[in-house]
């Protein structure tokens, strides 16, 4: 899968992702609330991050869980 130098970055990316996401569906709905329409990007945001967050943290559990079940090379910690 991945090599034990890339999981960090990527985990920082998919929990910003999913922070931001969740910013963003708090933003649509406080826009509802006072009947204004969210832009698209916010709403796309909102849509579509939570799900590719998701995506990429469970790719990651998956890559944890083979990278302990194989044996670890001289250049792995």
């Amino acid at each position: 899968m991945t090599l034990t130098r890339y999981r960090r970055p990527f985990l920082i990316l998919t929990a910003t992702l999913a922070v931001l996401s969740v910013i963003a569906v708090g933003t649509v709905m406080a826009m509802a609330l006072n009947h204004v329409v969210a832009p698209a990007w916010i709403t796309s945001v909102a849509l579509y991050g939570l799900p590719v967050a998701f995506i990429l943290m469970l790719a990651l559990v998956v890559d944890g869980v083979v990278a302990r079940r194989r044996p670890r090379g001289p250049g792995e910690r």
